[in-house]
């Protein structure tokens, strides 16, 4: 029937049921019970038996959200989202889906009428702002996938911060069907004369996507950011950081209070974000996966952190085994992430104190340019770390083997076999291997950085 989600049964109250990484109960709404409603993993949905139909739906980060639920004219079960509580309580709620039962016993499809809505009330883009936006909402909502897959929130995240930084204040409020490609080469020759080569690259890349997405609409004909190639050298980095650069960078990130920069000024850099930065030493990780920790893929018992399909480049699940040096950090890091806060934080490295989120990538990289102008060390980069962690792994001075040494980086190797194997039919996480790689290189860098005399491994 029109409104009634499918095998619903009319009991008082029934144990949730678990539905893939859902938790399923339905039961007779109350105040209280919406108020204390919590997802202990996963998500929560709590169908109300009073009004067949509405759903409670919790977060495993306590956003609850009122959904309703109906069988289509066309057989499909689609859900209209009602609002968030407690801005909408469970009475108005009830009334709402009432509604809805209505419209959809005289036929009436709520939610494609909704989107149908939306899409006559959408403004076509004019400014290349209007163009970014429609792009960003686009690949976000999974309808512009120019290679086939879902574009990850992190990647997303670093294009929007690469438009926002690069192109909007040159661009963004020009007609985007007029932009000439002379226009982009300029915008990219004077990011160019900054030194900033990789990042022009990437500009160029990013424009050349959002023209790519308004060729597909229709938008425009040609695409102003082709027909050129890369302004900066496209040169694979091979520095690393020497051991007295990772000792002077140690020193800083224990104690930065002497440091200055060029104009004598002193260089403050939280605690917070120099603990991350150690991290990214110890543990070898990508700068966005280690500041992106989220406190429920660690589990600091077992010494265990399992990065999130989603914030993996590979986007596949990476287990990494903790050194013990490690686990003191993390748990100084939740301490100062919390702080100031009226409950934990979900992320290990938090930005505010009035939204819960992570530090932004890009922050890492600037409090890393501030601290290597104190030491006076020219050249190396934050993901120069991960090459330098790299490159000691597989040396005499830690002996562990490539094929683990790729493990550890969270990189797909398929150890001399066929690759589809190692994609597609090798869940095995090789942990006790990588925990005692992570080890050996904690150790070494623990003498690097203490200045004492280097041992031979296995000394």
């Amino acid at each position: 029937a029109p409104g009634v989600p499918p095998r619903t049964t009319l009991c008082p109250r029934r144990a949730p049921r678990l539905a893939g990484d859902r938790q399923v109960s339905k039961q007779v709404l109350t105040d209280r019970a919406v108020a204390a409603a919590k997802a202990d993993s996963g998500r929560l949905e709590l169908w109300d038996l009073r009004s067949p139909g509405l759903c409670l739906r919790v977060t495993d980060r306590g956003v609850k959200t009122w959904i309703y639920r109906y069988r289509a004219p066309d057989g499909r079960q689609p859900r209209f989202t009602i609002g968030k509580f407690p801005s909408i309580g469970l009475k108005d709620a009830r009334v709402r889906a009432a509604e809805l039962e209505r419209d959809v016993a005289l036929g009436g499809d709520p939610a494609m009428e909704r989107r149908t809505a939306r899409i006559e009330i959408k403004e076509a883009p004019k400014t290349f702002d209007d163009l970014a936006d429609a792009y960003f909402d686009a690949c976000a909502a999974g309808e512009w996938k120019p290679k086939g897959k879902r574009k990850r929130a992190a990647v997303l995240e670093g294009e929007r911060q690469r438009v926002q930084l690069h192109v909007r204040p040159v661009l963004g409020s020009l007609p985007f069907a007029e932009i000439t490609r002379p226009q982009v080469k300029a915008l990219l020759r004077g990011m160019q004369a900054k030194s900033i080569g990789a990042q022009t690259n990437l500009t160029q890349a990013i424009i050349r996507q959002i023209y790519n997405f308004a060729i597909s609409d229709d938008l425009v004909q040609v695409n102003p950011a082709t027909g050129f190639s890369p302004f900066a050298d496209r040169l694979p980095r091979s520095r690393i950081w020497s051991d007295s650069e990772m000792r002077s960078l140690w020193g800083a990130l224990d104690d930065p209070s002497s440091l200055v920069d060029l104009n004598g000024k002193p260089i403050r850099v939280g605690e917070g974000m120099r603990i991350g930065i150690k991290l990214l030493l110890l543990l070898g990780q990508r700068r966005g996966e280690i500041i992106g920790m989220e406190r429920r893929e660690l589990d600091l018992e077992a010494r265990t952190w399992l990065i999130d399909a989603a914030r993996t480049k590979g986007g596949r699940p990476h287990m990494v085994p903790l050194p013990p040096a490690a686990v003191p950090l993390i748990r100084r890091a939740m301490v100062l992430s919390d702080f100031g806060r009226d409950k934990p934080s979900a992320f290990v490295f938090s930005t505010s104190r009035k939204e819960d989120g992570p530090i932004l990538p890009g922050s890492v990289t600037h409090a890393m340019g501030r601290l290597k102008e104190g030491l006076g060390i020219v050249g190396p980069t934050v993901h120069d770390l991960r090459r330098t962690v790299s490159t000691n792994l597989t040396s005499e001075r830690c002996g562990v083997s490539p094929f683990i040494r790729s493990k550890v980086l969270g990189h797909i190797d398929a150890g001399g076999g066929a690759m589809v194997s190692a994609i597609h039919y090798d869940a095995n996480t090789y942990l006790v291997k990588k925990r005692r790689a992570l080890e050996v290189w904690s150790d070494l860098l623990g003498v690097i950085t203490s200045g004492a005399q280097q041992m031979r491994h296995g000394d």
